[in-house]
């Protein structure tokens, strides 16, 4: 008898293990991403000045809004995307796009990203990674740090969607797409 109820909690236990990881994995590697038709997320987080952005009121406020996601503020490839976006930002606000950069860099960082490279736009510091799970971003595999992906908003709906964006195509992409009857 003590070798089957054993026998039990093993398998229980097992069963519970399984359960866990796989919980884990899929917190981890953020769900599934956010397709063109879904409702945009209603999210919270820090801003690079350290005050609270509710993205909802973003995307009520504007027309487009682009939420772009990076690796980690001040390396090349994540220059690149945001210098991208930052010399292009007046022909997209024309276009009535609101832009907001997302990594799980810490609001100093973000702050001193944004200052280095004369960035007109809000950068959110994830650190909990509550808006890269809003929007089904996966981390690189051992890390924290965000894959590379944006994400276009209007009306309250995902409406482009790029889950491999490109560091210095990323507005004329985004343009693009916007162009297009």
């Amino acid at each position: 008898m003590a070798t089957n109820c054993g026998g039990m909690k093993l398998r229980f236990l097992g069963s519970l293990s399984l359960f866990l990881s796989t919980l884990l994995a899929a917190c981890g590697a953020g769900g599934n991403p956010l397709k063109v038709g879904d409702p945009a997320p209603s999210v919270t987080a820090l801003d690079d000045r350290g005050e609270t952005v509710n993205l909802a009121e973003v995307y009520a406020q504007n027309g487009y809004t682009l939420v772009y996601f990076y690796p980690k503020a001040g390396t090349p490839g994540c220059t690149a995307q945001g210098c991208a976006l930052r010399d292009a930002y007046e022909e997209l606000t024309d276009r009535g796009v609101a832009v907001v950069g997302v990594s799980t860099d810490t609001v100093e960082e973000q702050r001193a990203f944004k200052a280095a490279q004369n960035f007109p736009f809000t950068l959110l510091a994830d650190t909990d990674k509550k808006v890269l799970q809003a929007f089904g971003v996966p981390t690189y595999p051992g890390t924290s740090a965000a894959k590379r992906q944006a994400f276009l908003i209007k009306g309250g709906k995902v409406v482009w969607v790029d889950y491999s964006a490109s560091t210095g195509e990323q507005a004329a992409d985004v343009l693009k797409f916007i162009a297009t009857p």
